[in-house]
């Protein structure tokens, strides 16, 4: 589905979840500058020029072209009452014809974390990805040992599905995850993970 014809903004009880643009640069900056402890254990490791402006400006491209082919749905989140920059969602890997899948990652500031933005977020793109992009299987992997998003992920109705190794290089290492899934019609019911 192409989407460039039309503004992309999903809206929830507390947040508006849009695209990034060239203005997010100093709050993305700031927010990923002063959360870097808290996000750099769970994530792959920072280019050299990560938090430049020319870094942010391929990103917003990035997140432009991604909207208009189909292939991904980068989202900021933004929180209403103040504007501030919370995060973002993206719903990477859009895979037409049999498959009908995408891949969900997100990331959030840690000023923001715990409060149930990044839940109200899943949801709304869960949603989003279901009724407007017609796909059937949403995915999602994250380390073992972080137990939040793990949470966080069965909390938003993905199921345990197993364990990739080596699936990812996170702080400059090949980690180890476990793999979530949702389905639009699921009736797998509650998985127990150990």
């Amino acid at each position: 589905m192409l989407l460039a014809k039309r503004k992309l903004r999903i809206e929830t009880e507390r947040l508006t979840l849009r695209p990034p643009t060239h203005s997010d640069f100093r709050p993305w900056s700031a927010l990923r500058l002063e959360s870097r402890d808290y996000l750099t254990r769970w994530e792959p490791s920072w280019a050299v020029d990560h938090l430049s402006r020319k870094a942010f400006t391929n990103r917003v491209y990035w997140a432009q072209r991604s909207v208009s082919n189909g292939s991904a749905l980068p989202l900021f989140l933004i929180r209403r009452d103040d504007n501030a920059l919370l995060g973002a969602i993206t719903l990477d890997n859009i895979r037409r014809g049999p498959a009908q899948s995408g891949v969900l990652g997100y990331w959030t500031g840690a000023a923001f974390a715990r409060q149930g933005y990044m839940r109200e977020a899943i949801g709304a793109v869960v949603h989003y990805a279901y009724a407007q992009l017609d796909l059937s299987r949403l995915e999602a992997a994250c380390l073992p040992e972080n137990a939040a998003s793990r949470g966080l992920l069965e909390s938003a109705g993905f199921k345990y599905e197993g364990v990739a190794q080596s699936y990812l290089q996170i702080d400059g290492r090949w980690r180890t995850h476990v793999l979530y899934a949702a389905l639009r019609s699921d009736r797998r019911g509650r998985t127990d993970v150990g």
